[in-house]
């Protein structure tokens, strides 16, 4: 049997914003993923990494230059560490996994879900995976929102990833006036 050369998409997303440094995990997801393909003998063609974004939301910048690039015909094979860094909207990473990538004749695989689209059989818990995956992600927006709420009425601040306006964060995450922004708010108080 004559193995073949894929051409490799490694898409990585972490919903956690790190700041301006790219993650760790998106780190350890390229390392894993890059190994895998190695090991294989594949080529990766490109990286794709969605740092801070949702995976309920299929509206990321690399996602949409992933499927730019497939359009192109430069991917004939997507690889995540699993299926939840491919997304957590049950209905659209199925679209995605069971129509559009066989539409175009691109393979998938989720490494750590033991997931390759190649494998004749499937594997027919996946939709459920999906489900979870994105029941997990509406429960933990749950807890996030409760935990805000809760210090709210508690009168303490609700520090959120990104500074409310006219606010920075200091380097022990305490909320103080933004020397560029603040007088903007100042002026709409007046």
């Amino acid at each position: 049997m004559i193995k073949r050369n894929y051409r490799v998409a490694i898409y990585m997303r972490l919903s956690k914003d790190d700041g301006n440094e790219e993650s760790q995990s998106i780190q350890s997801q390229r390392e894993i993923l890059s190994a895998y393909v190695e090991k294989q003998g594949w080529t990766i063609v490109d990286e794709y990494a969605d740092d801070g974004y949702s995976g309920t939301n299929f509206e990321r910048p690399n996602f949409k230059r992933l499927i730019e690039d497939i359009e192109l015909g430069r991917i004939d094979l997507v690889i995540t560490k699993d299926l939840s860094r491919l997304g957590r909207n049950y209905i659209q990473v199925g679209y995605y996994t069971e129509e559009y990538f066989p539409e175009k004749n691109v393979r998938y695989i989720a490494l750590n879900d033991n997931y390759d689209s190649d494998d004749g059989d499937g594997d027919d818990f996946i939709p459920f995976r999906n489900v979870i995956n994105e029941w997990y992600a509406k429960d933990i927006s749950k807890k996030i929102r409760f935990t805000l709420d809760s210090k709210s009425r508690n009168g303490e601040p609700r520090n959120t990833v990104f500074p409310i306006f006219g606010y920075a964060y200091n380097e022990i995450y305490e909320r103080v006036p933004d020397s560029e922004t603040a007088p903007i708010v100042q002026l709409i108080y007046k």
